[in-house]
């Protein structure tokens, strides 16, 4: 659908964003989706949204939770796999709705779409302000030559926080390209940077840059809030299956992509946790790559992938926002004008997280306090609700006991990590300023 269909007939909903794997036709006056994504593609695309920095942080969250909570990373993975298949079942049961706030409108009205957009918009500055954190630690290690310099023109700024400015205005121009078919190598490059970084470790140990000889402690009760939010972190991407699903020219197998999606993720994300927390001990940073030998080829290309990871996450995070702002904007406008607000937009967002993430540079309780306060909300409570509220009729007894166990526990968790992660937050801001 070109721009000019676009200001000639109503817009279409459904193709959110120009993209190839899912096409518009108009039938009887009305929008009709031709969708092309395969099983294949379908995965892929749904690796790329989960895998990220979740798996950097992986190995810092079972040392300080012990090797027992890797039981709950695990049990996260399946919640988050079964939250995937209902968000389905919610989609299937009304064809209107194409986004996860129309899942919400569909269930609660004016009132569920308020809520679910409020969690996606807060997740999405959050995650993008840790991915930033995460450049700039991950920068400062790969310059550590120029670390510690400052720059007699610009006192207020070291060099490394100067190069983290200049990889995000590197970044920014991604967020004015509107066809995500010709951006989606970001989501595969993605998740060859993850898989990069996760064989550059086992690489380090495998040629005797390190020892896997570190005990890791059965169970540290007190820090199992704090590590559920860096757990449920690596599971986000709930808010584009909906996309992902409609985009699949068979969404029969959707409960099928979500379980192999899962299941590669989690397999991958528990491997790096045993991996880093044997290989480091408590040593073990809360980013693995920062754990590394510095000196060594292997941790050189693993912190440069890991530079490299969150330039190809800005445009896709920003995404679904940019979606919805568009077709906000009255139909009468021109292209054009369309693209330059939302890439001002786009861009002066960037420039606030740029701001934050250098101004509250601590990684661990960022990332931990977005996972409690926002990520369970998105990936476990409300895909429950919903998925109780419009399929309440069809539901039996016990898959109603099921989803409201999975809500409360989900309720518990994200109160406790988010008290947990807020107080070392603020305990860490204090002690730095």
């Amino acid at each position: 659908m070109t721009s000019e269909d676009a200001r000639e007939k109503p817009v279409c909903v459904i193709c959110m964003e120009e993209n190839k794997q899912c096409t518009c036709v108009v039938a009887d006056g009305s929008f009709k989706v031709k969708s092309n994504s395969s099983f294949s593609h379908s995965v892929i695309n749904m690796i790329g949204m989960l895998i990220g920095l979740g798996q950097l942080s992986t190995p810092y969250a079972l040392e300080n939770g012990g090797w027992i909570s890797v039981f709950l990373l695990v049990g996260f993975g399946i919640a988050c796999a079964y939250s995937s298949h209902i968000i389905g079942k919610c989609l299937r049961q009304n064809s209107k709705s194409n986004d996860y706030q129309d899942i919400g409108h569909h269930a609660f009205g004016k009132t569920g779409r308020v809520i679910a957009a409020t969690f996606i918009y807060l997740e999405i500055f959050l995650s993008l302000v840790s991915y930033t954190i995460s450049l700039n630690d991950n920068l400062a290690v790969v310059f550590s030559g120029a670390k510690g310099i400052r720059l007699s023109w610009l006192p207020i700024m070291s060099t490394t926080q100067l190069l983290t400015v200049v990889a995000v205005l590197i970044a920014l121009p991604s967020l004015w390209l509107r066809d995500l078919s010709s951006i989606s190598f970001l989501s595969f490059g993605g998740i060859i940077m993850s898989v990069l970084i996760f064989t550059m470790v086992g690489c380090t140990a495998i040629f005797g840059a390190v020892k896997a000889n570190h005990t890791i402690p059965p169970l540290n009760l007190h820090n199992i809030p704090a590590v559920s939010g860096l757990y449920i972190f690596g599971f986000t991407g709930h808010i584009v299956f909906p996309n992902i699903y409609k985009s699949m020219k068979d969404p029969s197998r959707f409960t099928a992509v979500s379980i192999t999606s899962f299941a590669i993720v989690t397999t991958l994300y528990t491997a790096m946790a045993f991996m880093g927390a044997k290989f480091f001990g408590p040593n073990v940073d809360s980013q693995i790559t920062l754990s590394m030998p510095p000196h060594i080829l292997f941790t050189k290309i693993a912190l440069w992938a890991t530079v490299l990871t969150p330039m190809t996450k800005y445009a896709l995070e920003f995404a679904p926002f940019a979606m919805k702002l568009e077709h906000s904007l009255p139909e009468s406008m021109s292209s054009q004008m369309r693209l330059l607000i939302r890439g001002c937009l786009g861009s002066s967002l960037l420039i606030l997280v740029l701001a934050l993430a250098l101004s509250i540079p601590y990684f661990e309780h960022v990332l931990g306090l977005t996972g409690s306060l926002l990520s369970i909300g998105i990936c476990v409570v409300l895909p429950s609700i919903f998925y109780m509220k419009i399929c309440r009729k069809e539901m039996t007894k016990m898959t109603f006991v099921l989803n409201g166990g999975v809500t409360a526990v989900g309720i518990v968790l994200a109160v406790v990590g988010t008290i947990s992660s807020s107080r070392s937050l603020i305990t860490t801001i204090g002690e730095n300023h």
